[in-house]
């Protein structure tokens, strides 16, 4: 595997530089992996080397999460450029992670607030950072074209499990995912019902539908 989707390090960085400690998750890899990224920093498809998830607080207000990020990745001491990087409002200290047939997936879920992705103009109006962050690796040397169809079936099998727990919703405003691979592109297909891409949708659906459920369960304010 490019690196253990199980067993991110445990980290801090400096929030808003205010000066307070948050965690952040980060997975290192010893050598170059494939990877997809929707994050603003290291998205797209390329050769990386590290990802993290960095917490922020639900009232973030920056608008320059780019910069921020490209920020707490050299606090970090990784390389820039070399990796992507995500951010949420949700606890990351409470990722989930589950592997199945050697595809894993570590997801961060905060449902703060849903909303449909075909909703029309006017019916959402307020954004506040609960977001799904996806943090997934399959073992086989996936083609771009696999990667990107990775994207779609890890999509689908976390909406799958908002349906499952009646979450109003496909998703959040903000959600992001990330699918990592050995170099190669040797492996075609990356949909649902792919070897690979079946084994990565029951990581996604059982680690998203645990984080939801606990989410969902905690008292408060969410």
């Amino acid at each position: 595997m490019v690196f253990d989707v199980l067993e991110p390090e445990r980290a801090v960085h400096t929030d808003d530089g205010a000066g307070v400690a948050r965690p952040v998750l980060v997975w290192r890899a010893g050598a170059p992996f494939r990877c997809v990224s929707s994050g603003v920093v290291g998205g797209g498809l390329g050769d990386r080397s590290w990802v993290f998830n960095a917490e922020v607080t639900l009232d973030y207000h920056r608008d320059d999460p780019a910069a921020h990020l490209t920020a707490i990745g050299h606090e970090l001491g990784l390389a820039a450029g070399a990796g992507t990087g995500l951010m949420t409002a949700a606890p990351v200290l409470e990722v989930v992670t589950v592997a199945d047939g050697g595809a894993g997936c570590a997801a961060t879920v905060g449902v703060s607030t849903p909303t449909w992705a075909s909703a029309p103009d006017g019916t959402w109006s307020r954004w506040r950072p609960g977001t799904v962050n996806l943090v997934c690796a399959v073992p086989a040397p996936l083609s771009d074209a696999a990667l990107v169809n990775a994207v779609i079936t890890a999509t689908e099998a976390k909406t799958q499990a908002f349906v499952d727990a009646g979450v109003p919703g496909t998703g959040t405003a903000s959600d992001a995912v990330v699918v990592c691979c050995p170099p190669g592109g040797t492996e075609p297909y990356g949909g649902p019902r792919s070897t690979w891409g079946a084994r990565l949708a029951r990581a996604v659906h059982q680690a998203v539908a645990t984080g939801t459920k606990r989410f969902l369960d905690r008292p408060g304010d969410r």
